[in-house]
């Protein structure tokens, strides 16, 4: 590992030492890079994923933000999803971070897949012993975008966000809670309706507690959008007919396309024939979802 002080040829930056160069590779002719950091707000060591595109040596550019789905660390959509080709064409940063907080030694944050370690499902959490560390949803808001303003050649009201399952509900509350922050949101066969689903339900029960008393709708999606007062919040959702998890249920992108009746959000859904939930209906539209976000942020 390196300090990012040793590449001020390649990045516009003004707070580097706060940032450990983890790895980098020449891309599309824009440059890949995962940083590592001292995160604040989770306690530990983060690390997180920045395609910088050509274009970003001279020229501030607009952000996209890509949140992870469960078991995902930030290698996953930097080596898979095949982002960088677009980022480039289109002169747009891609920021992604990993999905929870690791290394913390918390008992139980490794005993199943689908909770603890990989699994943060971006909520603040409010239980122990998860309270203190478990706070994706202040990092990807607040920590991580001040890091990616303070540090590199962007502009930090130009930027879009997108996830992939538990990433993309993820992306989708992060919007709908943050009012004007993000110009678009889409999601990729994201948890729609997490407090009816299993998947959300566990996830809920130990970072948040009991539902009757601990405010699961301000984590739901489909129960944000009825409440959300705010500009013009376009959203897209591609979903897999073939996927396993919308045939189990844990998806229910149903509940909120048809719950949604709110003026002020414009929902557009995909349904892909024969695609499923993997990295391979991932990498065959993400072209399509970083063109969506652009046609809004240069609007």
């Amino acid at each position: 590992m390196r300090t990012h002080r040793n590449f001020t040829n390649y990045f516009s930056i003004r707070n580097i030492m706060s940032l450990v160069e983890v790895s980098r590779c020449k891309s599309f002719e824009g440059t890949q890079v995962v940083f590592s950091h001292e995160s604040k707000t989770l306690g530990c060591i983060m690390k997180f994923g920045i395609y910088l595109p050509p274009q970003h040596e001279e020229n501030k550019l607009p952000v996209i933000y890509w949140l992870s789905g469960l078991t995902c660390s930030e290698s996953n959509f930097i080596e898979k999803a095949g982002a960088q080709r677009y980022a480039s064409e289109h002169g747009v940063v891609i920021v992604n971070p990993d999905t929870s907080p690791r290394g913390l030694n918390i008992s139980g944050d490794k005993d199943s897949w689908d909770f603890g370690e990989g699994a943060g499902f971006y909520v603040d959490a409010t239980q122990e012993p998860w309270k203190k560390n478990y706070n994706m949803y202040s990092y990807v808001t607040k920590e991580l975008r001040d890091i990616i303003n303070s540090n590199f050649n962007v502009l930090y009201d130009k930027q879009s966000i997108m996830g992939h399952s538990m990433g993309g509900h993820g992306a989708l509350i992060c919007a709908l809670k943050n009012p004007g922050l993000y110009k678009s949101v889409s999601a990729f066969s994201p948890i729609c309706n997490p407090s009816k689903c299993p998947w959300g339900i566990k996830a809920f029960s130990g970072y948040l507690g009991p539902q009757e008393t601990s405010g699961w709708a301000d984590w739901d999606a489909t129960e944000l959008s009825r409440e959300y007062k705010g500009p013009i919040l376009p959203i897209l959702i591609e979903q897999g007919s073939s996927d396993k998890f919308l045939k189990d249920g844990q998806l229910l992108p149903e509940n909120l396309v048809k719950n949604c009746e709110n003026k002020n959000i414009s929902i557009r859904f995909n349904n892909r024939e024969g695609y499923d939930h993997s990295y391979f209906f991932i990498s065959s539209f993400i072209g399509e979802h970083i063109k969506y976000h652009m046609s809004y942020i240069q609007s």
